[in-house]
């Protein structure tokens, strides 16, 4: 009876061959990000940009009301992001729906989702946080804050529907010809066989939406939303100095960043639980 040979010994790491890439790509960071920084710098005009956009004294002074904006940016973000998330998801299902009893309600989310993705975000806040308010119409409010919020609702709410839609097209048939067999309605196999793999599919490209959202709520800002936008443009006209711009391109930018990262984390993910199941 022969003995079984012993595994290999395994190899030590070599750290050099770890090391020396990162070390390249980071002297590669500092030698391209300092030739365009000195470039930027030896403009003529450069001190004058500087005092005007990236003036430290005035960044610290703009920074607690350009906060404050921000706040207000973060809590309209997160209300829409519930109410899109809702109501796209019942658009979706209405439009997938294939009994003929559903086939007005189908015509009318069609509609809705062709008419509120051809209109740009921008023009739907304006209309909504200008127009409706002027109707003077009882029992609705006449805050901008409120309809500028239904307008993104409204406008991506259409988007958010038509991913929804290629997450619930892309389940295999089988699943519901297996949900029919067993006697459910076109409501259960929906509701207990269709969405949970659905959402689960179109789960990055949501992720996407959540970041463009993020950026997309400083549009509330033209009909007078006293956001992180709103509050900058109120000190630049104060001082004539955009530093404060500044500070709320940075404030969104640590607040997008973590998210964009999120996003790709989740769609690296996705794609290893999929190569798995492939495999």
């Amino acid at each position: 009876m022969t003995t079984p040979e012993p595994p290999p010994p395994r190899r030590r790491p070599d750290r050099r061959a770890a090391v020396l890439p990162a070390l390249a790509g980071l002297a590669s960071l500092v030698v391209v990000f300092g030739a365009i920084g000195w470039w930027v710098a030896s403009a003529p005009q450069w001190p004058r940009v500087q005092r005007q956009f990236f003036s430290l004294e005035a960044m610290a002074e703009a920074f607690p009301r350009v906060l404050q904006g921000f706040g207000v940016s973060l809590r309209i973000w997160l209300t829409a992001l519930a109410l899109i998330a809702l109501w796209a998801l019942v658009l979706a299902v209405l439009r997938s729906l294939r009994a003929p009893l559903f086939l007005p309600f189908r015509l009318i989310v069609v509609v809705y989702i062709d008419l509120f993705r051809g209109i740009p975000a921008l023009l739907l806040v304006l209309l909504f946080g200008f127009g409706i308010p002027a109707l003077n119409l009882p029992g609705l409010p006449s805050s901008g804050l409120f309809w500028g919020t239904v307008a993104m609702v409204v406008s991506y709410s259409a988007y958010v529907a038509e991913i929804y839609r290629s997450g619930i097209d892309a389940v295999p048939e089988g699943q519901r010809a297996a949900a029919k067999a067993l006697g459910l309605t076109e409501w259960q196999t929906m509701v207990h066989a269709i969405l949970p793999q659905a959402l689960r599919n179109v789960l990055p490209a949501l992720m996407n939406i959540v970041v463009a959202l993020q950026k997309d709520v400083a549009l509330l800002s033209v009909i007078g939303v006293r956001d992180a936008v709103r509050e900058a443009q109120i000190y630049t006209a104060q001082t004539f100095n955009y530093s404060a711009l500044v500070v709320a391109a940075l404030l969104f930018l640590a607040a997008t960043i973590p998210m964009a990262r999120l996003a790709d984390w989740v769609t690296r993910a996705d794609r290893a639980r999929r190569l798995q199941g492939a495999g």
